[in-house]
């Protein structure tokens, strides 16, 4: 399957905005020169033959390999992982380039269906893995250093064994693996083509969700309702969507004996469940002292009585209306990155001069942004829909953040170098706070520093306060689910209860606002993904206050870390720092910087 590292994300931009001068566009020839390249036709030719290969050779036999045979059979199917990678790399990223196109729709799939078959026979390898004897896999490791380095991948695979099923039930759920992405194209193509009309003028979602971020309050408002209406004529298709792979990841659940819904995200996140609960109840229980307090905050400098769901992230009254061409975003990131280590905008610029980055809003294309590994040898590609608003900038400075992550694991090659979300989200969040930062630095004026703490807040907000909130949802929405199907009204009124609970006292809930669920593709896509990015933006918090307590060796200790990849535990990650995110009031440290945000702009109003 197709499966990005990193959701899309629900980003703003304006596509009203002109000028914003030349918006790179990828160049996938890296991957493959064409759809019918003879490079990738041999690649698919040398999957079906070393698939069929690995089988004969090692099925049934791994208990009985040494350490060198191990290690032979361990890196055999770490080339297979790595031409797959990027077979689906490439079908993948030309899809989102234009989810629209029937025949970028029919090459991913058929892509996806020959290499599903293809690896088939390879189900038995992670199960042969787990029956080998511990001490026996240990004395090997012990035995044979390059063996050593998998151990993480091992551990990893290790973890499933008390869910793992029969060799017959493993190979069917994984031929039935395309069933399931034939859901998720359901929803990328539906949310793609979705139509919308604001003022008289055509727009697509993207574009449309970009005006929720638009001075003009009367134009805010007009998107919200179109929202609304749109998502309502199309609700029962996302219901649908929703309830059948809830259903589908329910059963498949509990044939494993998987306690909660949530286990296989913990587990292929490499994080405990009570980490997870921990920041989960921090943020919470902050609500009051972070969203709460700075809903009010904004309500005044809006002059309203109530906040309207089309205000949530309205600009403030007095805030610049200018549009930031794309060299000058590129500008303020790169100098953000150099200034924090010159060995950061190395890496970063090859994004922006060899086709490393899809920059431009386009019909077709999909919405949100992300940043895609691809495979260890190539590179990662960028993809935004930019159109020059501030938070654009920082979107850049995010996708970039990953890019540089990905680049800097890539030594540890396919197997070690894919980092859990967890951690994932960090190179990509202090990317966002060193830019903020430089921007910060530069501001001249009392209110130019508090629109940008302002809108850092807003930030903040949504990265941990709405992704918390989102993560109640999908914990309600899966337990629902397993008590029977749910309406569009069902997912409603889950989607309603956590909203006033997590935005506060200042909102009023428009009518239809109920259905704003039904565009997140994080729920369909990565089940409880959303964690991660609250995760990431408490630990980056606590990483970057150390880093001002204490800049020195810094950058060395923060360049391991993300070299590491997902070859180290979070807990050996942090370490270095004096960091532990086991610890309660490990989460309580990241919140307080919001906090200590909103403390500076209350004190702005005396």
């Amino acid at each position: 399957m197709f499966q990005l590292p990193f959701p899309l994300r629900d980003v703003s931009a304006d596509t009203g905005a002109k000028d914003l001068g030349d918006l790179p566009e990828w160049d996938l020839t890296d991957l493959y020169t064409s759809p019918d390249a003879p490079e990738l036709q041999a690649d698919l030719d040398w999957l079906e033959q070393e698939c069929a290969a690995f089988a004969a050779d090692y099925e049934g036999k791994l208990a009985d390999l040494d350490a060198a045979g191990l290690l032979e059979c361990v890196q055999r199917n770490e080339k297979i992982s790595t031409k797959a990678g990027r077979v689906m790399s490439y079908a993948g990223l030309r899809y989102y380039q234009m989810t629209v196109d029937a025949d970028r729709a029919k090459f991913m799939s058929d892509c996806q269906e020959a290499i599903t078959n293809f690896t088939t026979p390879l189900v038995f390898y992670s199960l042969e893995l787990n029956r080998i004897d511990d001490d026996k896999l240990a004395a090997m490791q012990a035995e044979n250093a390059d063996l050593a380095r998998y151990k993480p991948v091992f551990d990893r695979t290790r973890a499933m064994k008390p869910y793992q099923l029969s060799d017959e039930l493993e190979k069917f759920l994984h031929d039935l693996s395309v069933t399931a992405d034939a859901w998720e194209k359901l929803f990328d193509e539906t949310i793609a083509g979705l139509g919308f009309e604001v003022d008289g003028e055509p727009y697509n979602i993207e574009g449309t969700l970009n005006f929720l971020t638009e001075q003009d309050r009367s134009k805010r408002e007009a998107a919200a309702r179109e929202l609304a209406t749109v998502f309502g004529a199309n609700i029962k298709t996302f219901a649908r969507v929703h309830n059948t792979l809830a259903k589908e990841k329910e059963v498949i659940d509990r044939w494993r004996t998987m306690p909660t819904a949530q286990t296989a995200r913990h587990l292929s996140n490499d994080v405990e469940p009570e980490v997870v609960e921990a920041l989960r109840d921090a943020v919470v229980k902050a609500y009051p002292k972070l969203s709460h307090r700075y809903y009010e905050l904004k309500r005044k400098w809006l002059g309203l009585d109530r906040m309207q769901v089309w205000d949530r992230n309205a600009p403030l009254p007095m805030e610049s209306t200018k549009v930031v061409d794309w060299e000058a975003a590129t500008n303020t990131v790169m100098e953000a990155y150099n200034a924090f280590d010159p060995r950061m905008g190395e890496i970063a610029d090859p994004f922006f001069t060899k086709g490393w980055i899809d920059a431009g809003v386009k019909p077709g294309k999909a919405p949100g942004a992300f940043a895609h590994p691809t495979v260890t040898e190539v590179h990662p590609y960028v993809m935004l829909n930019y159109l020059g608003k501030p938070r654009d900038v920082m979107t850049l400075a995010h996708e970039l953040g990953h890019g540089v992550h990905q680049v800097l694991a890539a030594e540890q090659g396919e197997m070690l170098s894919s980092t859990p979300l967890t951690l994932a989200e960090t190179a990509s969040v202090f990317g966002e706070m060193l830019t903020f930062r430089k921007m910060l630095e530069k501001a001249e004026t009392k209110e130019e520093r508090k629109i940008l703490l302002a809108g850092k807040v807003e930030d903040m907000i949504n990265t941990v306060v709405r992704q918390i909130a989102f993560y109640d949802f999908e914990c309600k929405l899966h337990a629902a689910r397993r008590e029977g199907e749910l309406t569009p009204d069902d997912i409603n009124d889950l989607w309603m209860s956590v909203q006033a609970e997590s935005l506060g006292d200042s909102f009023d809930f428009m009518e239809g606002y109920e259905t704003f669920w039904a565009y997140i593709p994080h729920f369909v896509h990565s089940p409880f993904y959303v964690y991660a990015y609250a995760f990431g933006d408490g630990l980056v918090n606590a990483l970057y206050a150390v880093y001002e307590e204490n800049p020195e060796g810094f950058q060395d200790k923060y360049f391991d870390l993300l070299k590491a990849g997902g070859s180290k535990h979070h807990k050996e990650l942090l370490a270095p720092f004096g960091l532990d995110a086991s610890d309660p009031t490990f989460w309580d440290k990241g919140l307080s910087m919001i906090s200590s945000m909103i403390d500076e702009l209350e004190a702005m109003e005396d």
